[in-house]
């Protein structure tokens, strides 16, 4: 039988401080998994999505076969993703809770299909193949960024940031006194790049664990959240 604090305890909602810590881990595997499909998988991103239409573009002026297909499925994988994410948090109150949780962790079985492919494929998938790796993870990042609207927090993307890049130049410049206002989107930026860097090297040196890794870091925020939900559950 559920107790009459139970649901007053799952629509607890993590600390802003503590989901801002949480969005510069997600926009860390954005940065990963972007750099794994654009090189590994056809030259395509997963959530650069003005990257992919220009890529589409440029594949039907050009009639280049593969950036029409490349192009149409990752821009339609981001899309479905976006709609998965969406559902289940539509009525859902701006903050993370449990339910927020709930929906990422779909996103991290997802990515764990993305690098099972991967391995099976030895790290040399065919086009097919290619293809279905790039859509599962153009959903994936399509849900992250789902989630990251939910939350309410304003312009705290963790998969397009030339907005936050804008917002940040824009208040340094009109106050740069206050370089605190900018910090999370800052850190988001910096992390997306971690993220870039952080996966060229690993293609580098052990390229099937490229997309693993951006499963741990998901995963990661998975267990902190619930973890942190925990804790406020415990005290509330």
């Amino acid at each position: 039988m559920i107790g009459p604090g139970a649901g007053r305890a799952d629509e607890r909602a993590l600390p802003h401080a503590t989901v801002a810590r949480l969005l510069v881990v997600l926009a860390t595997a954005s940065g990963l998994l972007d750099v794994f499909c654009v090189t590994q998988l056809g030259g395509l991103f997963a959530s650069v999505i003005t990257g992919n239409l220009v890529q589409l573009g440029h594949g039907v002026a050009t009639t280049t076969g593969h950036l029409v297909t490349g192009g149409v499925v990752a821009v339609g994988g981001f899309a479905v993703g976006v709609a998965v994410g969406t559902l289940p948090l539509r009525r859902a109150r701006p903050g993370w809770r449990r339910r927020t949780g709930m929906v990422v962790a779909a996103q991290s079985l997802l990515l764990v299909a993305v690098a099972a492919g991967w391995w099976g494929s030895d790290g040399a998938p065919g086009r097919a193949e290619s293809l279905a790796l790039l859509g599962g993870a153009s959903a994936a990042s399509g849900i992250q960024s789902a989630v990251t609207v939910s939350i309410g927090l304003r312009g705290a993307s963790t998969t397009y940031l030339t907005g936050t890049l804008t917002e940040v130049v824009r208040g340094l410049v009109l106050d740069p006194h206050h370089l605190a206002a900018g910090a999370g989107g800052a850190s988001r930026l910096l992390g997306i790049f971690v993220g870039a860097v952080l996966g060229g090297l690993t293609l580098r040196a052990a390229p099937l664990w490229a997309p693993a890794l951006v499963v741990v870091l998901v995963g990661a925020v998975v267990v902190a959240a619930g973890l942190g939900l925990r804790r406020l559950s415990a005290t509330g």
